[in-house]
C-alpha cells in the first residue's frame, strides 16, 4: 500500500519528543526481560517463527506462544518509536524479537539439509541453499538471542489487523540484495518508507543491519555477550 501521508510529513516526526515510561512486567521471564505488549498495548505482533509462514516452512523450536519478548531497555526504546508513529496513524508490527538459541540451532540444521528447499521460491529464489552461511543469511548465533534485536515494519493502525503494512519493497526474511536497506532498485515510496523506519529506529538508539531493512539492534544492549535459550511463551 502507499503511505497515507506525504513523505515530508513522515520524516518530520523524527523531531518529536516522546514519553519514557514502560510497564515493568517480568513475571515468568529472566531478570531484565519484559513482554513488549504489556508496555506497548497497541503494537502489532506477528511472530512468523511460531507458524509455518517462514523460510523453513514450519514452526521453529523454542516458539510456544505468541508473546513478544525484549530486554527492558530495548522495549523502552521501541515504545518511543511507536509513540512517534501513532501521532500520524501509524505503528510498528513486530515479526520477531527475542529468539532462543534453540531456534537459531534449528535454522542451522535446516540450512545444512540441502534436500529441504520447499520454501526456496518465496524466501531465497536467487540464492543457492548451500550459500546461505557464506552470504551471512544463516549463522550459528544471532543477536536476537541477546534480547535487544527486533525485526519490525510500519503499519497503518487505521487498517485491519492483517492489512496496512507500508510497502517496503520486499517481504520480511527475503534473502536477497533487494532486502538491503539502501537497494537502489526500490521505488521512491519504498525508499521513503525504509528511510522513515531506519531514521526513527536510529533516533531512539537502534543500529540497522546492512542486509535487512527490518532488522535493528539496540546500540547499548544490556547483554552484549550473552545468548539466552529460554522459550518464547
Amino acid at each position: 500500500m502507499r503511505c497515507p501521508r506525504t513523505v515530508g510529513v513522515f520524516l518530520a516526526i523524527i523531531f518529536a519528543t516522546t514519553a519514557l515510561g514502560y510497564c515493568q512486567a517480568t513475571e515468568g521471564l529472566p531478570e531484565g526481560f519484559v513482554y513488549v505488549e504489556e508496555g506497548i498495548p497497541n503494537i502489532r505482533v506477528e511472530l512468523r517463527y511460531l507458524t509455518g509462514e517462514n523460510f523453513i516452512g514450519r514452526p521453529v523450536d523454542g516458539y510456544i506462544k505468541s508473546r513478544c519478548i525484549l530486554t527492558r531497555e530495548a522495549a523502552q526504546a521501541l515504545k518511543k518509536v511507536q509513540e512517534e508513529l501513532n501521532r500520524f496513524g501509524l505503528g510498528l508490527k513486530i515479526y520477531d524479537a527475542y529468539r532462543p538459541q534453540r531456534a537459531v540451532s534449528h535454522f542451522v540444521r535446516w540450512a545444512q539439509d540441502l534436500d529441504d528447499a520447499k520454501m526456496k521460491s518465496v524466501y531465497y529464489p536467487n540464492v543457492a541453499k548451500n550459500e546461505l552461511f557464506q552470504k551471512d543469511y544463516i549463522a550459528e548465533r544471532s543477536s536476537h538471542s541477546r534480547g535487544s534485536t527486533v525485526d519490525v515494519t510500519i503499519v497503518s493502525i487505521e487498517e485491519p489487523e492483517k492489512e496496512g503494512e507500508l510497502d517496503m519493497g520486499t517481504a520480511f526474511d527475503l534473502f536477497d540484495p533487494k532486502s538491503w536497506p539502501d537497494n537502489p532498485s526500490m521505488s521512491s515510496d519504498q525508499r521513503a518508507h525504509r528511510l522513515l523506519l531506519r531514521t526513527l529506529m536510529k533516533k531512539h538508539g537502534f543500529q540497522p543491519y546492512s542486509k535487512e531493512w527490518w532488522h535493528f539492534t539496540l546500540n547499548k544492549e544490556p547483554y552484549p555477550d550473552t545468548y539466552f535459550d529460554f522459550p518464547v511463551q
